[in-house]
């Protein structure tokens, strides 16, 4: 039996011997090589964290002590070693979450997969457990991007106000920002510092100093400043204990002994300490770490023994704005590109390479992209920042009071927009159509295909007075949908064959061969219909209204939540034009969706053709006051 399948909980780690720990190691690499290979998943920074998340789990009891993961996409070797070793399902309806998950496990504290936000939990956490007497540990596993994010350094100014609150902070240290100065010295400075009688001997010196007359103060900031240099040459540890924090390392992240010493001496010390793990991101794994471009952070079905994708998708949606920004660049000098660490996942790297000082990467730090964003607009360019759709949230301030207040043409474009699929409840794009429709003159495209992506990223590039927003969704794109008439600035999918037709169906974005195929269900049941793609969202097209008062009953169809989306809006507008049309508006619930397939999620939500089909023929039925028809099939 290998040493991976005895371990059930963290105590089982207890047993080991360190050579035996260094096995278990090597087994969960390549556990996690055959198995994520297999479904996908972020593969690289858990060839990274095996060392330490074995080291925190010998050291630590949780789920007593509570150990937070930031980003939780690290969180693979800690599910593995609290009970979770059936990968079978990763990321896939019924199996396990690709980030930590309550619902699966009493260790998982957080569910967070956006960054930076695990100093903040682990502040009120330790706060908590003050004022609640509870003696136990908080651990905050932070890296792998998340210190480049403002939120971090809001909590570290909190957090070392406090010299009397138990917290480690665990820095995974993944990019090797400082040199691996590691070696008994520097382990013996680390000891000293954390010892309880090192800080009262400091204590006591600074205030016999302090009050001893004329150079006293000098002095004792001599002797302050000479300490502080000699620590600064043994170790980069400056910028922690400027702000107040006791620093450790650095530690090399793939020793399992020094990780245990490390995390030991900061455990005992009784206020908040940074440690600080140098290591590798696809250790173990050569492929891995032959990928410059991120180590295979996340990856799709791969063969294990290679790396290499097991297949090979059509054009994808990111690749058609990736490329069609490129154009732009060359065709306009002021357009500049901003991401939020997220260079290649949002189509950057080809404008990157092609305009290397015409690209801006922020670091995970999203709100203030959108502020430079405003900035840079002022100062005469047009700045394209592209980010996740589930990301922007978290700059909705500043686009609401410095880009649109400002009236910046600044514009937004938004990848893996409605249901993401696998990454579950916090990357579902599911909210941005719902927050922006209250910011004052922002205008928003959903395009429904690659042509239409290239056209209204063009339209919205052109807008210089307000902010613009580009939303598409996740993976491949489906083939070209074609118009077969123009009304306002809609594009007419489909025309009904009657003067006075049943139904208007208003189509969002990628969902419009959905809306076609629920349009062919329909006229099976004899319910003419209209397909229109609005194609900018927002503001409601004006010759919308007259549209659908031509229509005896209107549906939209989004995959953003129905709370405040399109179709509330669309509602409104008809409202506004004394239209009294009976409207159903088809969208996500407002509930936070698991992770599943792409298809899985959509049927759920009720996003099928017949679905659909189903409902609008029971809508157009007790207009004409007859029961339903039925044999629209099965969802």
């Amino acid at each position: 039996m290998s040493l991976l399948t005895g371990i059930s909980g963290p105590r089982d780690l207890d047993r080991l011997t360190p050579e035996q720990l260094v096995e278990l190691a090597g087994e969960i690499r390549t556990f996690l090589i055959q198995e994520v290979s297999k479904t996908g998943g972020h593969l690289g920074p858990n060839l990274g964290v095996v060392e330490l998340t074995i080291a925190l789990h010998r050291v630590f009891h949780s789920p007593a002590d509570r150990v937070l993961w930031d980003t939780g996409h690290q969180s693979y070797v800690h599910k593995l070693l609290t009970g979770r070793q059936d990968f079978t399902g990763l990321r896939t309806r019924g199996g396990l979450s690709g980030y930590p998950s309550r619902e699966e496990s009493e260790h998982d504290v957080i569910e967070n997969s956006h960054a930076s936000t695990v100093l903040g939990w682990a502040d009120g956490l330790a706060k908590a457990n003050q004022l609640r007497g509870v003696d136990k540990h908080v651990v905050a596993v932070t890296g792998d991007g998340a210190l480049t994010g403002g939120m971090a350094w809001e909590a570290l100014n909190n957090i070392a106000g406090a010299k009397d609150r138990p917290l480690v902070i665990v820095v995974n240290d993944n990019e090797r920002s400082y040199a691996p100065t590691i070696g008994g010295l520097a382990n013996h400075l680390a000891t000293l510092r954390t010892t309880e009688g090192y800080e009262r001997w400091l204590e006591r010196g600074k205030q016999m100093l302090n009050r001893t007359p004329v150079v006293g103060r000098p002095l004792y900031g001599t002797l302050h400043g000479a300490k502080k240099g000699l620590k600064d040459v043994i170790a980069p540890q400056g910028m922690f204990e400027d702000l107040g924090l006791k620093y450790v390392g650095p530690i090399d992240g793939h020793d399992i002994q020094a990780l245990e010493s490390a995390l030991q001496r900061a455990k005992r010390f009784g206020g908040p300490v940074i440690v600080h793990c140098l290591t590798e991101k696809g250790r173990g794994y050569q492929p891995a770490r032959d990928d410059e471009a991120d180590q295979f952070h996340s990856v799709n079905v791969i063969h294990p023994d290679t790396g290499l994708p097991v297949s090979v998708s059509g054009a994808d949606w990111t690749s058609v704005f990736g490329d069609e920004i490129v154009r732009i660049g060359r065709e306009r000098p002021d357009v500049v590109a901003i991401t939020a660490a997220m260079l290649r996942p949002v189509g950057l790297q080809r404008f990157a390479e092609e305009f290397p000082d015409r690209v801006f990467d922020v670091g995970i730090a999203e709100q203030h992209g959108a502020v430079s964003a405003a900035g840079l607009a002022t100062g005469g360019l047009h700045p394209v920042f592209a980010v996740y759709a589930t990301f922007l949230n978290r700059a909705f301030d500043q686009l609401l009071m410095d880009v649109a207040l400002h009236r910046c043409g600044v514009t937004f474009v938004l990848d893996r927009a409605g249901v993401t699929g696998p990454d579950g409840a916090s990357h579902h794009g599911m909210w941005d159509m719902s927050i922006l429709q209250v910011v004052p003159g922002l205008r928003l495209a959903a395009p429904r295909d690659a042509d239409q992506l290239r056209a209204q990223l063009r339209e919205a590039v052109e807008v210089r007075d307000a902010p613009t927003v580009v939303r598409y969704s996740k993976g491949k794109v489906a083939a070209p949908v074609a118009a077969v008439g123009r009304i306002g600035g809609m594009d007419v999918l489909r025309e009904a064959e009657t003067d006075r037709p049943d139904v208007l169906i208003v189509s969002v974005g990628a969902l419009a061969p959905l809306c076609l195929e629920a349009a062919a269900l329909l006229d099976r049941q004899g319910i003419s219909a209209t397909v229109v793609d609005p194609r900018w969202v927002k503001p409601v097209d004006p010759e919308l209204p007259a549209l659908a008062a031509r229509h005896r009953v209107v549906a939209t169809v989004e995959d953003n939540s129905r709370a405040g989306g399109v179709g509330s809006a669309i509602a409104q507008a008809l409202r506004d034009a004394d239209v009294d049309v009976p409207l159903r508006d088809f969208g996500i619930p407002a509930r936070f969706l698991p992770h599943g397939s792409r298809a899985e999620v959509l049927a759920e939500a009720g996003l099928t053709a017949p679905a659909i089909a189903r409902q609008v023929t029971g809508l157009v039925a007790r207009q004409e006051g007859r029961l339903d028809p039925a044999g629209l099939g099965s969802d």
